[in-house]
């Protein structure tokens, strides 16, 4: 690889594995991420980087060149999860010392390969255009930080973005990248099933919305297997609440769940399903009576969270070539499979054409095998300076030769 091949490069490695275990230390959640940012912004001080608070709890920056030319910027999340970290054979030095809080989605990892990248573009300032890095808050939680990014400015003079995250699906140090969808969106109903509660001995009295909700569910799922292929969609319900006696049918029960699909149609047939499913539940359990007036009944609420994760073909078709001739040692998936996870990286790439790489941290010979949001994820840390590598690599490609990597059908060839 081109840092190998450098002597100061372990140097390099040891500093970006430092700084993913200070930031796996300290871990805080969605817009909570001051202390975070503190420290974003003190590193890039030190490192005689210009930068400023964006999107209340992030950070963006700027490298310029030498020249004028494009600009490519390069993303990281910063946030962590609500969960309580477990302590393993190997996390005992660096195990979050925040309570409850815990970088179990390699957001620790993606700061730390681009403070290394941002390292070397400092470094060796003889480039053309610029490099913009975004340190970004809140990924974790729709409506997400990429809008707020975006809203105020983080994008402007922006020609293209790269992003990569961190995977336990493939193996340690492999790269996966896919041309067009790529992640799903992500959508969240919340129901309301309104009855009338009454004693359980009197179900005639009653109008029962957890026999409601159980029927809807069923003919949901029902429906949608009808309706639509598996791999089109995933859907699932994550609560139901309601009641509080043993002995009495509630007045209403409320089902929360989430879907997710790779395309706006399939997103539009669940909306129209989950409604026309909840008229015919309800309808079902009319009950004829002055006393039943107005019941049952139901609120529906659907939010529409991530969009689908759309990769530029032109753009990935050029990092493909790139990492073939750059990296003939690593193993590389260019078609690698759709995910049902999602990732708001997604706003970005509706704005400005790039990638969304998936960088492989799976080490059964280090136990690294849990899964992503698991309470003992883990990273394989040589991993970090391949992923620096790969954003110094292609960034310095795309600010050199950026016609390759832009559809000049839809796209002119920056000029600054």
């Amino acid at each position: 690889m081109l840092l190998r091949e450098n002597p100061s490069a372990e140097a390099l490695e040891t500093w970006i594995i430092q700084l993913r275990r200070e930031f796996h230390r300290y871990p805080e959640l969605s817009f909570e991420e001051y202390e975070t940012q503190k420290r974003i912004l003190k590193i890039l001080e030190e490192m005689g980087i210009e930068a400023r608070k964006i999107a209340d709890t992030g950070v963006l920056a700027s490298i310029k060149g030498t020249s004028p030319g494009p600009c490519i910027a390069l993303r990281s999340d910063i946030d962590g999860l609500q969960v309580q970290e477990e302590l393993t054979e190997k996390n005992s030095e660096y195990i979050s010392r925040n309570k409850g809080v815990m970088h179990a989605c390699g957001h620790d990892g993606h700061m730390a390969m681009l403070f290394g990248t941002a390292k070397l573009f400092q470094e060796k300032r003889d480039f053309p255009g610029e490099v913009r890095l975004i340190f970004q808050p809140a990924e974790e939680i729709p409506p997400g930080g990429a809008e707020r990014v975006i809203a105020e400015g983080g994008l402007e003079g922006v020609d293209a973005i790269m992003g990569m995250h961190i995977f336990t699906n493939h193996e340690s140090g492999s790269v996966g990248l896919r041309p067009g969808p790529f992640m799903a969106s992500t959508n969240r109903f919340e129901v309301i099933l309104r009855g009338k509660g009454g004693h359980i001995s009197l179900p005639q009295k009653c109008i029962d919305p957890v026999r409601m909700s159980v029927d809807f569910i069923n003919s949901l799922y029902s429906a949608l297997e009808k309706q639509l292929e598996p791999d089109r969609y995933i859907i699932g319900v994550g609560r139901i609440r309601g009641g509080a006696q043993f002995n009495r049918i509630p007045d209403a029960v409320e089902i929360l769940g989430s879907y997710r699909t790779f395309d706006r149609e399939t997103t539009d047939i669940i909306d129209r399903t989950i409604e026309e499913c909840l008229e015919k539940v309800v309808k079902r359990y009319v009950k004829p009576g002055e006393e039943f007036s107005g019941f049952p009944d139901y609120k529906l609420d659907i939010l529409h969270g991530y969009p689908v994760l759309v990769n530029d073909p032109v753009f990935a078709d050029a990092v493909n070539s790139k990492l073939q001739e750059n990296f003939p040692e690593l193993t590389i998936y260019p078609e690698i499979e759709k995910t049902f996870a999602a990732e708001d990286f997604a706003s970005y790439l509706q704005k400005v054409p790039g990638i969304f790489l998936s960088l492989g941290t799976r080490n059964p010979e280090k136990n690294i095998v849990e899964i992503n949001h698991s309470c003992t994820f883990d990273i394989d840390e040589t991993i970090l300076i391949t992923g620096t590598e790969i954003f110094y690599t292609i960034s310095l490609d795309f600010l050199n030769n950026p016609g390759k990597y832009l559809n000049p059908v839809t796209t002119s060839t920056p000029s600054r």
